[in-house]
């Protein structure tokens, strides 16, 4: 085509008429996406708008630097994928020393750490616990089935690695893995784990509770040598143990010679524990998670178009549940039930488009979004928790 002006004319207005379209085509479909939201099959696309909005303000972009062992800038697209490569390799392949087996009131609160837990169980010891626990030879062969010649690639911003074996360790994100690492964590503590509330322990989540400090290093101790003689590791950097209700004395926990640190808290199964038995850390890192995960679905939140119906059910099956986690257990005093509750009122109005200077009235903000008080839905989680206890075995 010539470029003449009466061709670049033609063209611009081409290209205005194909906007026009496209912006007709965007808005039809976004006026059918808030229609379908207000019925029940369109539950699954609102939350892939949230998730793609929250995508959509992220810089996936971005690339850091990647160095070698030597600390020097790797350019190539092949010496990154190399590095990366080797990096995942020792990572997943690295296997901790371990015995060779032969067959045949005042409280300290010892809080244990395990290295890469789920990466560093032993092959061998893993068919072991899974024999002694009972399990049918047929389902251990299963699983060795599983694990054998298990390989993994590695993707990163310039490609994808070549494959390596990984021979150690369990699955990541198989289903199966925490059942697994369940039954090797029960054989392997089986001599030294105590009753609740002296011995608590999820997973590789593990609390040593004693009356002294000499007690609760005698018992580390012997749970160090129990798991690292089979093949796992206590973690010296993050092991650590808090005094509660602490009297007038001194004095340390040692681990293998090494002081552990001492702590005025910690957490435990996503919950603050604070050595004088307050909650006000814990509260504020509710708040704190609220406002994350309000963040990551403001995109719909705050969208004037969605109804304030939606946005509440959004609000409460999404954004809430991580105020109420683990609330059950938590002696709330009227001031920190108080910081909730103007966190949530804070969220809802952002949410419905209005301020303090509007003087809407809280009664009417819970209204219109159909979200109940924070303090009675804390009051049902105590009673819900209450019977399960009530309800649970002794042995549990």
């Amino acid at each position: 085509m010539d470029r003449t002006e009466e061709n670049r004319q033609e063209c611009k207005e081409l290209q205005r008429r194909v906007k026009r379209e496209v912006s007709k085509a965007k808005q039809r479909a976004y006026d059918e996406l808030y229609t379908r939201l207000d019925i029940r099959e369109g539950e699954k696309d609102l939350y892939r708008l949230a998730r793609q909005r929250d995508r959509d303000g992220k810089d996936v972009q971005r690339v850091r630097v990647i160095k070698d062992r030597d600390g020097r800038v790797l350019t190539s697209e092949e010496s990154v994928q190399r590095r990366w490569k080797e990096y995942f390799e020792e990572l997943m392949n690295e296997e901790n020393e371990r015995e060779k087996r032969v067959e045949g009131v005042n409280s300290v609160e010892q809080k244990v750490d395990l290295e890469k837990a789920y990466d560093r169980v032993p092959r061998e010891e893993l068919w072991y616990c899974m024999r002694k626990s009972g399990v049918a030879e047929k389902y251990v062969r299963v699983v060795q089935d599983m694990y054998e010649r298990s390989r993994t690639v590695v993707r990163c911003a310039v490609g994808q690695t070549e494959e390596f074996k990984v021979e150690v360790g369990l699955h990541q994100g198989s289903a199966l893995s925490p059942f697994l690492f369940a039954i090797v964590m029960d054989q392997l503590s089986e001599e030294v784990r105590q009753e609740s509330p002296w011995t608590m322990m999820f997973a590789d989540d593990i609390v040593i509770c004693s009356e002294s400090r000499e007690q609760v290093e005698e018992n580390l101790e012997r749970w160090r040598f129990a798991l690292e003689r089979r093949g796992m590791k206590v973690s010296r950097s993050k092991t650590e143990y808090m005094c509660v209700n602490e009297r007038e004395g001194s004095g340390t926990v040692r681990l293998q010679g090494e002081e552990v640190k001492k702590v005025q808290e910690f957490k435990y199964l996503g919950s603050t524990v604070q050595s004088n038995g307050e909650c006000g850390k814990e509260v504020k890192k509710r708040v704190q998670a609220v406002w994350n995960g309000w963040r990551k679905v403001s995109g719909v939140l705050c969208d004037r178009k969605i109804s304030a119906r939606i946005k509440g059910k959004v609000y409460r099956t999404v954004v809430r549940p991580a105020m109420l986690y683990g609330l059950e257990t938590v002696s709330l005093r009227k001031r920190q039930e108080s910081e909730l509750e103007v966190a949530e009122l804070k969220m809802l109005r952002f949410s419905l488009g209005v301020t303090r200077l509007d003087r809407i009235r809280n009664e009417y903000i819970r209204g219109t979004a159909h979200v109940g008080r924070l303090g009675d839905k804390v009051r049902e989680a105590r009673l819900r928790w209450f019977g399960h206890v009530q309800r649970r075995e002794s042995y549990s």
